[in-house]
């Protein structure tokens, strides 16, 4: 299944009606099994699928270094829509209250208030101890240049982007999905496979920023996540409680920093 699916469509302008080819951003789900046993099921782009799921499961907690998979791939060569995942018996045995679902929240927070998810996802997840410093025009020029890093969405006008740096390097990692989830769990994925996670200092969305993007940012221990638009005020709670760095462009073109200012320079 490719990223993008061509469709005739209609364009219509005052009393003008024209048959023009168009381009649609394909969307398919992705079964993550682990043990064996369906854990599971996201609407994603097709692509990265290994570095999604390995991404994935480092934001729920199933890993926490690449050694922790005994092995990760396709259920069958011919089905990219199927991930596997095998852990090894010492990490299987540490989480094996997460593997039943139990503490499995980031998908659902059904019965539970604001502040007692942020106080789980606390308890779950270690503060970010980097003391990194980024200047001010380094982290607007990432902000205002991402669309040039997204060839999908000039296609298509309708992808997230997530795209992680050094200060001021070119991006470490970058990923595009119908979902800012997704696309923030391949870019992750990819370098956590490739142990060079710990090169990684800027998370940029394109998207607003929700608690489990803080989440999945903090997992990966990169201390600083800026987008386009604003946060949600549990991602501005959970990020302030992770001692991380969460901001977003404001209108004249600077920067709304809600926790961590001092790593921006």
């Amino acid at each position: 299944m490719k990223p993008v699916s061509n469709y005739d469509l209609t364009w219509r302008l005052g009393n003008q009606m024209t048959r023009i080819p168009g381009a649609v951003i394909s969307e398919e789900p992705l079964s993550i099994r682990i043990q064996g046993n369906p854990y599971s099921v996201i609407m994603r782009t097709p692509g990265d699928e290994i570095s999604h799921a390995a991404g994935f499961c480092l934001g729920e907690g199933i890993v926490d270094t690449p050694e922790d998979f005994a092995s990760i791939g396709f259920c069958d060569d011919q089905d990219t829509n199927v991930v596997t995942v095998t852990l090894n018996p010492s990490r299987r045995s540490l989480i094996a209250d997460l593997l039943n679902r139990r503490g499995f929240i980031s998908q659902t927070s059904c019965g539970i208030c604001g502040r007692e998810l942020v106080g789980e996802l606390f308890q779950m997840i270690r503060p970010v101890q980097r003391e990194v410093r980024i200047p001010l025009e380094a982290a607007l020029s990432r902000l205002s240049r991402l669309s040039d890093l997204q060839p999908l969405r000039k296609t298509t006008r309708s992808s997230h982007a997530a795209a992680i740096f050094q200060t001021e390097e070119a991006p470490l990692s970058i990923a595009e999905d119908v979902g800012r989830h997704n696309a923030l769990d391949k870019a992750i994925g990819k370098l956590f496979l490739q142990q060079k996670l710990h090169l990684a200092e800027m998370v940029i969305l394109s998207s607003r920023i929700s608690y489990e993007l803080v989440q999945k940012t903090a997992r990966a221990k990169i201390p600083v996540l800026l987008a386009v638009s604003r946060p949600t005020s549990l991602a501005v709670e959970l990020a302030s409680r992770l001692n991380m760095t969460l901001g977003c462009l404001s209108k004249d073109d600077g920067l709304y920093l809600y926790t961590g200012e001092q790593r921006i320079i």
